[in-house]
């Protein structure tokens, strides 16, 4: 397992011990896993954005932390920040955490979440000119959440 890995279980092993906030110092994480502080803002950046449910705030300075809560909403809620948040664009790998993190909240069931990232693949936009396939895949993903949910 990778230090990655380890850095994102044991930020998630927090969320579940603190129902879902976790108030973490990069420092003294990155000591408790032998690992470099700029390797929690790695992990952090990358694995816990809105994309994937988290809300991330951070203050600088000698008391500074990082806090990172698990977003809950209703599923109309869930539709309507997710709709507003795809933009014009998408890639692949934003879809398909968009996708992850609907099928883990039990929003989606894993058949349509397995659907929903087969059609956000990007074999399925290979006739397309290369300029407009992640306005394609935004426009998709968004009529599928609002018919799907």
């Amino acid at each position: 397992m990778g230090i990655s890995d380890l850095v994102t279980q044991r930020i998630l092993q927090l969320l579940h011990e603190q129902d879902g906030s976790a108030e973490i110092r990069r420092n003294e994480l990155a000591e408790t896993l032998g690992c470099v502080p700029s390797q929690i803002n790695y992990v952090i950046t990358s694995r816990f954005t809105p994309e994937h449910g988290y809300n991330v705030e951070s203050r600088r300075g000698g008391g500074g932390y990082i806090r990172i809560t698990r977003v809950r909403m209703d599923r109309g809620s869930v539709v309507m920040h997710l709709v507003n948040s795809i933009g014009r664009e998408m890639d692949h790998p934003t879809a398909r955490a968009i996708i992850g993190n609907l099928q883990e909240q039990n929003v989606i069931l894993p058949q349509t979440a397995a659907v929903m990232e087969a059609a956000m693949r990007d074999r399925c936009f290979s006739g397309f000119p290369v300029e407009v396939r992640d306005a394609l895949r935004a426009n998709i993903l968004k009529q599928m959440l609002i018919n799907a949910l």
